[in-house]
């Protein structure tokens, strides 16, 4: 389930009129929620690591590693390979003209790389790579294949393998997007839910969204006690987690 865009707003908006505040047009507040977003995004990886090296709570709810895994989850995606010798592509942006429809527009993080639907290949780095060439004795098989990863390319040995290659992947989230029209002769801003696009995170991080865009919104407005406020609340969630 989605954060909705248009909620999110209207507590932002509340707050900051609250006290006479100030104001954050749609189009800052479109530019700050995507940045919160990537932020709280890109946090996951760091925050996963971290908790794998603190002994597992088994609690049903309470479990740091099982909850984290869950907002991650929303982003894993799964896709199949074009080849385009001597390598497989993973971003559009890459792609030469003779390659079609490859499916990572989206492409973030690699995961897997699987073979023939069950076959995973191991990841090796470069100087590993020249010496697998160089000795027959450990050369790479089609049941155990190897991949060099680069520059959103994967070089597979044994190079027969030209097909059937399946990545698994995190996306990159959706740039967030509060749409709106204007009613004349006012000017105001009307919510348009059919030009908008919710925050793809878990629901669970509403206030780390709302918080994080108040603490930019202080700076567009220039006003220190919005930052500051919303400083202490961000790095109090962000013990609170982590303790």
């Amino acid at each position: 389930m989605a954060i909705n865009v248009d909620l999110v707003y209207k507590t932002v908006l509340l707050i900051l009129n609250q006290q006479q505040r100030g104001y954050i047009t749609p189009d800052e507040f479109n530019k700050v929620s995507t940045q919160v977003q990537l932020g709280i995004f890109e946090r996951y990886m760091s925050d996963l690591n971290q908790q794998l090296r603190i002994p597992e709570n088994d609690s049903e709810y309470g479990n740091r590693v099982k909850n984290i895994q869950e907002k991650i989850d929303i982003f894993k995606r799964i896709g199949t390979a074009a080849y385009a010798a001597p390598y497989f592509l993973l971003e559009t942006a890459a792609v030469p003209p003779s390659v079609d429809n490859v499916p990572f527009p989206d492409f973030y993080r690699l995961g897997s790389v699987i073979y023939n639907d069950y076959i995973e290949a191991q990841m090796i780095e470069r100087n590993e790579w020249y010496l697998i060439k160089k000795s027959p004795l450990i050369a790479p098989t089609v049941a155990q294949p190897v991949f060099l990863y680069e520059d959103n390319k994967i070089h597979l040995q044994p190079e027969s393998i030209t097909t059937k290659v399946q990545v698994s992947y995190i996306k990159k989230p959706v740039d967030v997007q509060w749409g709106y029209s204007v009613v004349q002769p006012l000017g105001q801003f009307i919510y348009n839910p059919a030009t908008s696009i919710n925050f793809e995170l878990h629901v669970s991080e509403q206030v780390s969204v709302i918080t994080g865009i108040l603490l930019y919104s202080g700076v567009i407005i220039q006003d220190p006690t919005i930052i500051q406020v919303a400083s202490q609340q961000v790095q109090q969630e962000e013990n609170n987690e982590k303790s």
